[in-house]
């Protein structure tokens, strides 16, 4: 079995083995060169990325600093992604993050677990499930999304919350465990927070 199969097959194993060790502080010592680079550096930035990470779309934008046990090697962005300081991606398995989504400060997207007997733990053991979250979501500052968890399109989680299990498609989910409040509605058409409202009238017109 190669190593590719071990971080995404959900199995047991022991993530201090020499050669995922060494595979691993390659993609990290990357990162922490991204994480010294410039804001002015865009375009340094953007050539490191494409090389950090397992696959990344057009016009993304994470701020530095990011921490990723992998750097991002597992990590799938499509486009016109944000994400904002202090990102954590525990990406020892496979996360994918669709178009346009928005991510605050401080979030964690988790992809490993440990087994609860306490004699595996004690031996090292752990396992990868993917994180999947979808396009057009926005995940506010401080959400911590937990191993196997899938997210829909259009989802909006709120601050703090804690995802333990996957959430429909067209939603605000807010919590510790994190729930389905309310789907997203007309009202949501019309005002942007509170009572403001939204001019349509004064945003341009998207193709």
């Amino acid at each position: 079995m190669n190593m590719d199969d071990v971080l995404r097959n959900g199995d047991l194993y022991v993530p201090s083995d020499p050669a995922l060790m060494a595979e691993q502080l390659k993609w990290q010592d990357l990162q922490a060169r991204y994480n010294q680079t410039l804001p002015s550096e865009q375009a340094r930035r953007s050539e490191m990325l494409t090389t950090m990470f397992g696959a990344i779309g057009p016009d993304c934008y994470i701020e530095a600093p990011m921490h990723a046990n992998w750097g991002g090697h597992h990590a799938f962005f499509g486009r016109q992604i944000y994400a904002n300081y202090g990102l954590t991606m525990v990406d020892d398995g496979p996360i994918y993050v669709g178009d346009y989504t928005m991510i605050g400060p401080n979030v964690v997207l988790a992809t490993a677990g440990h087994p609860v007997d306490p004699s595996l733990r004690e031996r090292g053991y752990q396992y990868n499930m993917p994180v999947r979250i979808g396009r057009n979501c926005w995940l506010g500052a401080g959400v911590i999304v937990l191993p196997g968890v899938t997210i829909g399109d259009n989802v909006v989680v709120g601050a703090g919350s804690v995802v333990t299990r996957d959430l429909p498609d067209n939603v605000v989910a807010v919590g510790d465990p994190c729930k389905v409040l309310r789907p997203v509605n007309a009202h949501d058409r019309e005002y942007y927070f509170k009572d403001r409202k939204i001019d349509w009238a004064a945003i341009p017109h998207q193709d």
